[in-house]
């Protein structure tokens, strides 16, 4: 048993949204990461980052990838910043299924983004984060996709509709597809 579909991306770009509908295509579960690591800790993300730091939430988010990596059998969303933690790329890499990156420009990702209370790494200057982030996270995410699907404007129907055909015709990890 394997996950059959891994979402990476940065906040907001709709892997937790499109996950869902893709799983509802594929009549398989959904699951996102960050909710893992809440059902696994009992606190929510902000508490473990105020309490415990970052460094203590990505060694348990690593931990619920790998187990979700290797136990479940369905749509999988990484929280934004997984992909730096080396562990989790290595999971990735050892698990063979497809990683669809998720893009949108920064303009979009604001307006998604909403109230950042819920979101500890943009808290502060929400533009200048996300710069930021997609400065430091964009060559982890080109490194672990086998995939990339631009939601930017695009109605969550059509993007999960595109990532079913991408993985119908899902190949090997190292081999492009039209949209990489």
């Amino acid at each position: 048993m394997t996950v059959r579909l891994v979402l990476v991306g940065l906040p907001a770009s709709g892997k937790s949204t499109v996950g869902a509908a893709v799983a509802t295509r594929l009549e398989i579960p959904f699951v996102d990461s960050d909710d893992l690591v809440i059902a696994a800790d009992g606190r929510q993300i902000s508490e473990i980052f105020l309490d415990d730091g970052e460094r203590m939430f990505r060694e348990r988010e690593a931990t619920a990838i790998a187990q979700a990596l290797a136990q479940f059998e369905g749509v999988l969303a990484l929280g934004g910043g997984a992909v730096t933690t080396a562990a989790v790329r290595a999971a990735l890499s050892s698990a063979g299924a497809p990683v669809v990156l998720l893009t949108a420009g920064t303009d979009e990702l604001l307006a998604r983004v909403g109230d950042t209370g819920h979101r500890p790494l943009l808290s502060g200057d929400p533009r200048a984060r996300l710069a930021e982030l997609a400065a430091a996270r964009e060559p982890l995410y080109r490194e672990v996709a086998t995939g990339t699907v631009d939601t930017a404007g695009r109605p969550v129907d059509q993007v999960a509709d595109e990532i079913v055909v991408l993985l119908s015709g899902h190949v090997a990890r190292d081999q492009p597809t039209a949209h990489q």
